[in-house]
């Protein structure tokens, strides 16, 4: 799934081709992807509008239009396209523009969402967007941090996928943000110190900053649109380095399983507290 640096690298790319582009119209081939209204209301109130903007809150785009607001979850393997000749079966919304290109939403998978909000409505207000939390980016030190999950017994990893603690954070910047800290993804969030607390943030600031500035993450079936790869991957210190050895000290990184999660990390730089799921079944 993209994360908060493939996001933003898919938000920089769209506005280099949709900014001041007006909406003639909107063609809906999959209406389940519509979340908050119907297909009719979603396609005549946008028809006509210009986009003013793309912006980004965690991983969810917003487009910024003159009349109201379009946000986009790409969720697993969602995609745009700008002008592309090659729509098939997995097309599955497309905005024709007054120049006659478009812009086209690809997923395979269907499980992408689109809201739409006029401009009367305060849609920081409004699910989907309401349900988030902070960004690491907005954040001074690790206080809020510890504020949201020192009373949590769940596995601090846990904590950084959930969206309303934090927002943007996925499982590969997850697994990093934890080994950058030298802490166990398994460790008990009630037994995060701040001085924890302040080291992850500042790590989660500098990782998803290096990641945003080379495009983010390609792994598997994430790449951004126009064939966009971004090479942050190359920099990735756990997560998809199961079994070979650790940058810092040469232990074999370990792949595992955190409440349905691939997890991976270094046993001896991220040494913690035994952890013990649902299941009885214990880490380190």
């Amino acid at each position: 799934m993209p994360e908060l640096p493939e996001v933003e690298t898919v938000k920089e790319t769209l506005k280099r081709y949709v900014l001041n582009q007006r909406i003639e119209k909107v063609i809906v081939r999959y209406p389940k992807m519509i979340e908050n209204c119907d297909v009719v209301t979603f396609i005549t109130q946008l028809s006509f509008q210009t986009i003013l903007d793309v912006q980004r809150k965690g991983k969810f785009l917003i487009f910024i239009c003159d009349r109201g607001y379009i946000i986009s979850h790409l969720r697993m393997e969602g995609k745009y396209y700008y002008n592309s000749h090659t729509e098939d079966k997995h097309t599955h919304l497309i905005f024709v523009f007054h120049d006659h290109t478009t812009l086209a939403y690809h997923d395979v998978r269907k499980f992408g969402k689109f809201y739409y909000f006029d401009q009367t409505q305060k849609i920081e207000q409004l699910p989907p967007l309401n349900r988030l939390g902070k960004e690491p980016f907005e954040l001074l030190d690790g206080s809020y941090l510890y504020q949201k999950i020192h009373l949590l017994k769940k596995p601090i990893k846990t904590l950084l996928l959930d969206q309303s603690i934090l927002a943007g954070i996925g499982n590969i910047y997850a697994d990093e943000i934890c080994f950058a800290s030298k802490i166990s993804p398994f460790k008990s969030a009630n037994q995060m110190t701040k001085k924890e607390c302040n080291r992850m943030i500042e790590q989660a600031k500098k990782i998803l900053t290096e990641a945003i500035q080379l495009g983010g993450s390609t792994v598997r079936s994430y790449q951004s649109e126009h064939g966009i790869n971004g090479k942050f991957q190359t920099k990735l210190h756990v997560y998809g380095r199961e079994g070979l050895p650790c940058d810092i000290c040469q232990t074999n990184i370990i792949k595992t399983k955190l409440n349905q999660r691939g997890t991976h990390y270094c046993p001896h730089c991220q040494k913690g507290k035994k952890y013990v799921n649902r299941n009885n079944r214990s880490y380190r």
